[in-house]
């Protein structure tokens, strides 16, 4: 088996794409934050719960009341769009939400790249070919 092929890197390869590409969409929305009638777009989050089953993730027991739920999506800051989204030219695209978007895109990226570059960098050292 490759090491590219392990479930895990092929995720974090995945990641990574996604990040990427959603990292253009973005730029676009701010590139056409004054183009009459624009609506930003955004990218679908991938899912990995079925790689993850497949891969023999396992979910820990909650066994007594004082432990944590497990961290999920469920709560969201914002579900409604607000009413002045939209401005008199048709253009539904705010600057300030698209560069936090921007900037919070990135940070992940950076993140899943570290954990990318680090895992295989284990694996290295696993293999005795460290250096």
């Amino acid at each position: 088996m490759a090491v590219t092929d392990i479930p895990i890197f092929s995720m974090l390869r995945t990641r990574m794409h996604w990040h990427q590409e959603r990292q253009r969409v973005l730029a676009e929305n701010v590139a056409n934050a004054d183009t009459p009638g624009f609506r930003p777009r955004e990218l679908v989050e991938p899912q990995f719960d079925r790689a993850l089953e497949r891969a023999g993730a396992f979910v820990l027991a909650k066994t007594d009341p004082a432990h944590l739920s497990r961290v999920g999506g469920e709560a969201r800051f914002r579900t409604e769009q607000q009413a002045f989204a939209i401005r008199p030219a048709g253009n539904a695209v705010h600057l300030e939400e698209e560069m936090m978007k921007v900037a919070a895109n990135q940070m992940d990226y950076q993140a899943v790249s570290s954990l990318y570059s680090r895992s295989l960098a284990l694996i290295k050292i696993a293999l005795g070919k460290s250096g």
